[in-house]
């Protein structure tokens, strides 16, 4: 009787396992392509932004790459933005390039009418970043998806400064959103990881991306399109270059991040409170040359902040020290409580300076296309008393 048991499970068993590598049912087989602890990250992210499905990555870049590759492939083109992360413009400018896609920039002040003639019959996406890091130009949202859908192109945007709690694309016709989530929605610097969501709105059957709408070889046949609907996209990122590339958020990350999110709207709230007061105190001091925080009401971005960040307009302050390059690097030595390290996003207050760490690779050239100046300071105001960071901040400019 045993054995008649055991062999009907095991005849279940494999048919469930066959259905679920043909993608014929739901479920996990195997942890680099899902997991029931990331699934649940996954699916919460999802509901945060309001998509319809979400990939879990190893990193930001992981989430950036999957998120161009599931549409675009040799020969083709991206329209991005030139106010990038470091990371980001070396990706585009020198793998991606290896690869044979090829990346054109663009000014992000640019109007619909620029932006579209831009745009060639290779260009499959536009991507932006919703707060530039660390220029904190603000994207508008609806005019580069009004041009990007006039095009027949998806918009993809990168929203790790704003969150999903501070600002959510999807409202304003992005199609694609992607994370690193190492940043705030860690916020504690536990754990490397990146996100991609699909809004489920794009249409894809438009003849630009046969990747999504002819059948895939790798898994008998399947038509992407026809077989998910609306979750298309979001599908073939997973089961085939999730498959392939192994980029996968372990589940252990996947549980840290998920306890980070949890706290996020307390934390945001409190880093925009507090990096709008340390604007207001640098911009009133007489030794910073510039200031860049997109809700200062003399900042360039002020109105686009108003409307795209209502909530808060996230925990980076840019700026300047007068006298130069040197007296920048001798405030950031100068600092006590704000600590020089490569991240973002995290709880306590952190400094760096972008044009020798984040943005190093860049040429002089395109460091002054991404706006990154010679004495630009990126400040991350963490959630320390405010006081306390605005104290550090008097002494070392005391010092410097």
């Amino acid at each position: 009787m045993n054995k008649i048991i055991l062999f009907f499970v095991s005849l279940t068993l494999y048919a469930n396992g066959a259905d679920l590598f043909d993608l014929e049912k739901e479920g996990h087989m195997y942890s680099r392509i899902s997991n029931p602890t990331t699934a649940a990250f996954e699916k919460k992210m999802a509901e945060l932004e309001g998509g319809v499905g979400a990939v879990a990555t190893s990193s930001g870049q992981s989430a950036t790459l999957l998120s161009i590759l599931t549409i675009c492939r040799s020969g083709q083109r991206i329209l991005s933005v030139a106010n990038l992360y470091g990371g980001t413009h070396t990706l585009f400018t020198s793998t991606l390039k290896n690869m044979g896609i090829e990346v054109d920039f663009i000014d992000i002040h640019a109007t619909q009418e620029e932006i579209e003639a831009r745009i060639t019959k290779d260009t499959r996406l536009v991507f932006g970043e919703t707060i530039g890091n660390p220029t904190l130009d603000i994207l508008d949202i609806e005019r580069f998806a009004a041009a990007a859908h006039q095009k027949k192109i998806p918009l993809i945007v990168d929203s790790t400064f704003a969150t999903p709690y501070l600002c959510r694309p999807f409202e304003f016709g992005a199609d694609i959103i992607i994370h690193s989530t190492t940043k705030y929605l860690d916020g504690h610097a536990t754990s490397v990881g990146g996100v991609v969501i699909d809004s489920g709105n794009f249409d894809w059957t438009n003849g630009h991306f046969p990747e999504l709408t002819e059948p895939d070889t790798s898994y008998h046949g399947i038509c992407y399109t026809q077989k998910f609907g609306k979750t298309a996209y979001i599908t073939k990122t997973r089961t085939a270059y999730l498959r392939d590339i192994g980029n996968v958020m372990s589940p252990f990350n996947a549980f840290l991040t998920n306890l980070g999110t949890e706290t996020l709207a307390l934390r945001m709230e409190r880093h925009s409170e507090n990096a709008l007061k340390v604007a207001r105190y640098l911009a009133n001091h007489e030794k910073i040359a510039w200031i860049k925080y997109p809700l200062l009401e003399t900042d360039e971005n002020y109105e686009l902040a108003k409307k795209y960040l209502p909530r808060g307009a996230s925990g980076i302050v840019s700026f300047g020290v007068k006298g130069g390059l040197q007296s920048s690097k001798n405030f950031i030595d100068q600092l006590q409580l704000a600590s020089i390290v490569v991240h973002v996003g995290d709880v306590r207050s952190h400094v760096l300076h972008p044009a020798s760490m984040t943005h190093r690779q860049l040429s002089d050239i395109e460091q002054e296309r991404a706006g990154i100046k010679p004495d630009m300071i990126r400040f991350s105001v963490g959630i320390e008393h405010v006081d306390d960071i605005i104290n550090d901040i008097r002494q070392a400019l005391e010092k410097s």
